[in-house]
């Protein structure tokens, strides 16, 4: 019997970032499935700016062994194409982003001192966690900030859609600091832009990195209700 779908609330709870999944296959009729409903996610203007491309089998292993060429002759990567945070991170967000990295690490039992354990676990980006599918998601140069907050809204309703159908996702603006590397091989015109990755397929259930779960603030401290009774 097939498991009930998830709600949309289950779906979001459930979500969460996954470093390491199993080489169990997802079907290209699920990929396009999922991306198709994707379509629906809103956007300014309705434009829509999301550019998508899916790797899969030989064409992601062709893709992870230029990644594995490139990172023999230049460890440290290209340069981000644009910053992942700002240069000076000002709290609450600072504390945040450490607190997340040091839940992380301590699912794997790696202390802060052990920086070359760090580094080698981070560097599973460059196998999208060992997932069986990745997207690269772009964006036409000529766009501004606006429609970048429309990828992060695309971003989510794939997530929620993958959730939905009992897969997992991570997405990965890591892929900025290679993304000449990443254009050259997705054959990017000038005006296209990658802007993150995302990795895609069945999580491993028994890898413990997969426990993290990240802690949120209380609604407090973000929403401020006005003209409601609570």
């Amino acid at each position: 019997m097939n498991k009930p779908a998830l709600t949309v609330s289950e779906a979001v709870a459930s979500r969460s970032s996954k470093r390491a999944f199993l080489d169990t296959p997802v079907s290209a009729t699920q990929v396009r499935e999922i991306l198709a409903k994707a379509q629906r996610a809103p956007s300014g203007g309705n434009l829509q700016p999301w550019i998508v491309h899916v790797l899969g089998g030989t064409e992601l292993a062709r893709f992870r062994t230029m990644m594995r060429e490139r990172r023999a002759v230049n460890a440290m990567g290209e340069g981000a194409e644009y910053p992942i945070y700002p240069e000076h991170l000002v709290e609450p967000y600072r504390a945040r982003r450490g607190q997340c990295g040091e839940d992380m690490y301590a699912t794997l039992g790696i202390t802060r001192e052990n920086k070359a354990a760090r580094i080698e676990f981070i560097g599973g980006n460059f196998d999208f966690w060992n997932a069986p599918v990745a997207l690269f998601v772009c964006i036409d140069r000529t766009l501004g900030a606006t429609q970048w907050v429309d990828l992060g809204l695309y971003l989510q309703t794939v997530m929620l859609l993958a959730r939905e159908v009992g897969l997992d996702t991570c997405a990965q603006e890591f892929w900025t600091l290679w993304h000449k590397t990443v254009a050259e091989f997705l054959s990017l015109p000038e005006n296209v832009m990658p802007f993150c990755g995302m990795a895609l397929g069945y999580a491993d259930p028994a890898h413990p990195v997969n426990d993290l779960r990240t802690a949120r603030a209380p609604l407090e401290e973000s929403v401020i209700f006005h003209g409601l009774s609570l």
